[in-house]
């Protein structure tokens, strides 16, 4: 059974009830001349009795986090270790409520009936194992409960990171944790990835809130520690096989075992019949203990293969939330180890690692050949050719287009000439001819006036000179001739030359006003341009 804090804050998740359950919940004592004959349907379901042929938990210690066991009673006297008590509580192990719901799970697992090997009294399912009890959380009528309730959470999750680490330094092989939060905690969580980095399988109960899935769209809450990676999380199936009505179904249920009217031997030496997902649990990391015991190097991940891969009475569809893969099944679980041992000891387990991957040891180096002297010096011979090679070109680039460019005309037809152009005939004030530039002959080629259109020789009709516009004979009043520039014989006509310019030879200028040959890309230039 799960034990449930009165306090949410501590966020157990399911009850560890006060005092053993049948059905009604109420209390039952069984004797212990008929105890074994009740316990031989629990051992039977997860088919132990075989199993003992091949191992019975010799060596293997199992660190049972929870209230405390009693290592004087009868079925379990000279099998118990007690180890630290992180629940900050002095109840003393004397007291008659110290230790009830633990020493029921510490019986399950290596029970060895009284006397030892004998058909009486409670015989678990690793009879030959030893028991590290280590006490992390107090039952319901412990006198310290009271204070053990009012722990905040994070205090209480982390002395059970504490009691998972003590564990780990102590050597055991496999946790049994007959408990659960509603919360994660990172210290927890920390602590049992150590704790499997050592090579300790770690099991524990999914929780006792079954009755809560339809508050929780069909599915109970998760349980802690039962959903960290790595945990072998167990739910509850009563005689029949069928799931039992209060285990959690959740994905933290990976498979399940019998938890319900469980024959145990409680801290005052009395058998009784417990409930829940806490005796599931014990009698899973009891089959633990056996593999562990038979393949003591045999990783905790392979541990859970072998007993999730080869479980009975599977669901349909091989999974479902209720009992995870099916109901433990230790000799055919027992099995599977020896295989999966055989696989890693042959190395098959390695060499499918190096197929998907393997890591830097997968990949062979690259071959790559020392260079001799010889070969260096054609790396750098071709080197220094390249660069030559680049020299040049930039040097033939700068040449090329470093020189004056002939400027074409823009509206110059594609079948004539380029045309340049220089400085007018004669030499005026502060301007020289270019060098090789002359005057031009004549008009370019093909630019003749528009058919239709010759000199005119005097203002056309309608196209008179505006009015008080002529031919000046003499410089405009206020305008006087720039230096260097003599007064013009003549009126300009469109593009005429200007004082100063005589007209190119060959061709005369037009008296129109702005109205003369079109003259596309003149770019006569003005003073300053050159």
């Amino acid at each position: 059974m799960l034990r449930r804090p009165r306090r949410l804050l501590a966020g157990l998740l399911a009850a560890l009830i006060a005092a053993p359950a049948v059905a009604a919940g109420t209390a039952g004592v069984a004797q212990a001349d008929a105890v074994r004959a009740q316990e031989l349907w629990v051992l039977n379901a997860i088919d132990v009795p075989t199993a003992w042929q091949t191992a019975m938990g010799h060596g293997v210690t199992v660190a049972v986090i929870d209230s405390g066991v009693n290592g004087d009673v009868s079925d379990l006297a000279g099998s118990v270790t007690n180890g630290r008590d992180f629940t900050g509580v002095s109840t003393p192990p004397s007291n008659p409520h110290w230790g009830v719901h633990g020493t029921w799970m510490a019986s399950l697992i290596a029970g060895h009936g009284n006397p030892a090997g004998s058909s009486n009294g409670i015989i678990g399912v690793a009879p030959q194992a030893h028991i590290l009890s280590i006490r992390a959380v107090t039952d319901q009528k412990d006198p310290g409960d009271r204070r053990y309730e009012h722990e905040s959470k994070t205090h209480v999750q982390n002395e059970l990171a504490n009691a998972i680490d003590y564990a780990a330094k102590s050597h055991v092989q496999v946790i049994s944790m007959s408990l659960g939060y509603q919360g994660a905690s990172l210290p927890v969580r920390i602590a049992i990835k150590d704790a499997l980095a050592k090579g300790i399988v770690v099991v524990a109960s999914s929780g006792n809130s079954g009755g809560a899935s339809s508050s929780h769209g069909g599915n109970a809450p998760y349980s802690f520690p039962a959903d960290y990676p790595g945990v072998l999380g167990v739910g509850a199936v009563g005689r029949g096989g069928a799931p039992a009505h209060f285990s959690s179904n959740n994905l933290s249920v990976q498979v399940a075992a019998p938890g319900v009217r469980v024959p145990a031997q409680g801290r005052d030496g009395q058998y009784w019949l417990v409930s829940g997902t806490s005796p599931a649990c014990a009698l899973t990391a009891g089959v633990a203990a056996l593999i562990k015991s038979r393949y003591p190097a045999l990783t905790p991940a392979l541990v859970v293969q072998a007993i999730t891969a080869t479980t009975w009475h599977r669901p349909h569809g091989g999974y479902d939330e209720e009992v995870g893969f099916g109901t433990v099944n230790a000799v055919a679980a027992l099995k599977m180890a020896a295989r999966l041992m055989h696989d890693s000891s042959a190395g098959q387990g390695p060499a499918a690692t190096f197929r998907f991957g393997g890591g830097p040891s997968a990949v062979p180096p690259v071959p790559v050949a020392p260079r001799g002297t010889r070969q260096l010096i054609f790396d750098i011979m071709l080197a220094l050719a390249c660069l030559a090679l680049l020299a040049g070109s930039a040097f033939w680039l700068i040449v090329t287009r470093g020189g004056p460019a002939d400027a074409t005309l823009a509206g110059q037809p594609a079948d004539g000439p380029p045309v340049r152009y220089g400085p007018p005939a004669g030499p005026s004030a502060g301007y020289g001819p270019a060098s090789g530039y002359g005057p031009p002959s004549g008009p370019p080629a093909s630019y003749g006036p528009p058919s239709g259109y010759g000199p005119p020789s005097g203002p056309s009709a309608g196209h008179g000179p505006p009015s008080g516009y002529g031919p000046p004979s003499e410089p405009s009043a206020g305008y006087g001739a720039p230096p260097g520039y003599g007064p013009p014989s003549r009126p300009p006509a469109g593009h005429g030359t200007t004082a100063g310019y005589p007209p190119p030879a060959g061709r005369e200028p037009s008296e129109e006003s702005g109205e003369g040959p079109p003259f596309p890309g003149d770019t006569r230039p003005t003073q300053g341009q050159w």
